[in-house]
């Protein structure tokens, strides 16, 4: 059996150490901030993610761009020069065209590499919660699966990848679209806030509004509590605001047996649509 590697994109948000010890290789994804272009890699070496969201807070606003087919070309034409075959694992298609980008430069590695597999799934996922599929899929490659049986392991378990989120400013969403201008303002004057979760196509859904930040985050757990399977594995992830993450990670590690928290930033490519005060809750469930 060939070896074979496990390529992402940098929108599963993983910090720079599990990249290392899972022996992932990340394709960092772009942004556009007051004209300069800027990388979004594991180790955040081109802007830290507290001036990011700095930036956004102080009113800049930045535009993000998908992994281009030629970027997946070089990237996995190296590893499959090494005698390699890739399971690539991107961000949903409902959110990003990186998925798509893959799927066509898949297609031109293999055909300039006969004898070469590269499978790509499209997670239907996004942040932490691509990274929770990926952390999985990683640690089921070490059990010794093919490349073929670790594509079907993915495939079956990507639906129960439970993302709940909340987002302290509206106004974020109305730039992308997913609540109107009137309502971001009637619910910015009132403290609304939106509990949304990612469907089954990759979408960001709006599910509920609640009053109040504490609130919000009481939902999140609250929807752990109704649909989680399995929460050995929990990650979370946040727009800028830390110290609300490890309180939102204790309380859950207090209700639930949790074997792996991990809490990093929300990245700026998702981040520049979520906004500052985004906390999102990832988990295994019954369904999405």
């Amino acid at each position: 059996m060939r070896e074979y590697i496990i390529l992402t994109d940098s929108c599963c948000d993983f910090p720079a150490d599990m990249v290392e010890e899972l022996g992932l290789v990340v394709q960092p994804l772009s942004f556009l901030v007051e004209g300069k272009e800027y990388f979004n890699y594991p180790d955040n070496h081109d802007m830290d993610p507290h001036v990011f969201y700095e930036k956004l807070r102080a009113g800049t606003l930045g535009t993000t761009s998908a992994v281009s087919v030629g970027v997946f070309q070089e990237a996995m034409g190296k590893i499959v020069e090494e005698g390699k075959d890739i399971l690539c694992i991107s961000f949903s298609s409902a959110l990003s065209t990186t998925y798509q980008s893959a799927c066509i430069a898949a297609q031109d590695v293999m055909e300039a590499h006969p004898g070469s597999k590269v499978l790509v799934v499209d997670s239907r996922s996004a942040s932490l919660g691509q990274g929770l599929l990926v952390y999985l899929t990683a640690q089921k490659k070490m059990e010794g699966l093919s490349l073929e049986e670790l594509r079907d392991y993915v495939e079956s378990i990507k639906l129960s990848v439970c993302h709940w989120f909340t987002v302290d400013d509206l106004h974020h969403l109305k730039r992308g679209g997913r609540v109107s201008a009137a309502a971001a303002l009637v619910g910015t004057m009132l403290q609304m806030k939106p509990v949304l979760h990612v469907d089954d196509e990759g979408r960001l859904i709006p599910v509920s509004k609640v009053r109040g930040r504490k609130a919000s985050l009481k939902a999140l757990v609250d929807q752990m509590e109704e649909l989680v399977t399995d929460p050995s594995v929990v990650f979370i992830s946040h727009g800028d605001c830390g110290d609300e993450a490890r309180e939102l990670g204790e309380t859950i590690k207090a209700k639930f047996p949790v074997k792996k928290l991990v809490i990093n930033y929300v990245g700026p490519v998702i981040g520049n649509h979520s906004g500052p005060g985004t906390m999102a809750l990832f988990f295994l469930g019954k369904h999405r």
